[in-house]
């Protein structure tokens, strides 16, 4: 049998490696260094794993409990729903650890409209209620389902999703992320509020509508 020669052997590694870093690059957010690094909030800049740790002497037992989503959300705005964060802005404990959770309330009717989340899958639990949540694929597929209480959901990374509240009473959800901080891209906020605008005939061609709706559109997301 032939022995591979040193070079061989080290253009096999090469190759190897290449092949093998999509796969070491395509997680969530980074895997934390530490214990735990609970989020110095008052530093001037964002490290590469998150913010900057709060020294350990100055960490307390009150850093590692989050009580935000116990209050109800207020959902008396044009879409009846209320998106209640808590990551790392609200919870600075979560730095590093790669993991949040969401609030959602749904008045009668309400709606959290369609969205992304760039940086992360969501999974979620119906607490309370009736929701319609929906998703589309990339090859625009929608998929959706009914929900009761205690019936769960995921959303994979990055795709467009909904809930609605389809019952007669209030909803409450509450959704979990891989990421301690997943982001929102709220589709109309994102293409008729954004800053500056996107050019209306843009925006015409693209829904293949006349200007003049674009533009009865726009103010109603300006606010």
């Amino acid at each position: 049998m032939k022995i591979p020669s040193r070079s061989h052997v080290h253009m096999l590694s090469y190759l190897l490696v290449l092949l093998l870093l999509p796969l070491l690059a395509s997680s969530a957010d980074p895997d934390s260094l530490q214990d735990f690094c609970v989020a110095d909030q008052s530093a001037s800049s964002i490290s590469v794993n998150g913010y900057p740790c709060k020294p350990a002497s100055k960490v307390t037992t009150d850093d590692f409990f989050f009580d935000g989503l116990t209050k109800v959300g207020d959902t008396s705005n044009i879409f009846g729903s209320s998106v209640t964060a808590g990551n790392v802005l609200s919870f600075p404990a979560l730095n590093t650890l790669g993991i949040s959770m969401n609030r959602v309330d749904l008045a009668a009717g309400g709606l959290n409209p369609p969205h992304t989340h760039p940086r992360a899958t969501e999974s979620g639990v119906v607490i309370s209620g009736q929701v319609l949540v929906g998703f589309v694929t990339p090859g625009n597929v929608y998929h959706s389902k009914v929900l009761y209480a205690g019936q769960m959901f995921v959303i994979p990374r990055g795709l467009v999703h909904f809930q609605k509240n389809v019952g007669t009473g209030i909803a409450l959800i509450v959704t979990a992320f891989n990421s301690q901080l997943p982001g929102a891209v709220v589709l109309p906020f994102n293409l008729f509020a954004s800053t500056p605008t996107i050019p209306n005939d843009v925006l015409a061609r693209a829904f293949q509508v006349e200007e003049k709706v674009i533009e009865s559109i726009k103010p109603k997301f300006s606010s």
